[in-house]
């Protein structure tokens, strides 16, 4: 029995994307261990579990989310306003995340400035191309 192309590229994203979780969740834990430790804490294993894995979930849907917005502005990479219009329920972290854009672009080089001025598109520095 022969597999379809789909299913075979399936395959080696579900693959990857077990290994992204594995190293995330490795991550996770450590951070909440590192955390605990200079809290002077203990955390259980089963809710550091549960964090790293909500964090995941998050962040699998956060990209979706980047995804969309860039799609729907008929863009096909990710730039730093549909990062900040993720973050449009929590108007704090919208702020910063504002804030920090306005930092990064203080830094470029006045010769980027300016060719990116004559142009109307997003910076692209800002920009994060989806394959």
């Amino acid at each position: 029995m022969m597999m379809r192309e789909e299913e075979v590229y399936d395959d080696d994203d579900n693959g990857v994307t077990d290994v992204l979780r594995d190293r995330f969740h490795l991550s996770a834990v450590s951070i909440a261990e590192s955390e605990a430790n200079k809290n002077d804490m203990e955390i259980s294993q089963p809710v550091m579990v549960c964090i790293a894995d909500l964090a995941f979930q998050f962040t699998e849907q956060l990209g979706k989310d980047l995804e969309l917005f860039a799609q729907h502005a008929s863009r096909k990479s990710v730039n730093m306003e549909d990062v900040i219009l993720s973050a449009h329920r929590n108007e704090h972290l919208a702020a910063s995340l504002r804030s920090f854009c306005h930092e990064l672009k203080g830094k470029e080089p006045q010769s980027e400035r300016k060719r990116k001025k004559a142009s109307k598109d997003k910076p692209a520095s800002d920009i994060l191309h989806i394959s």
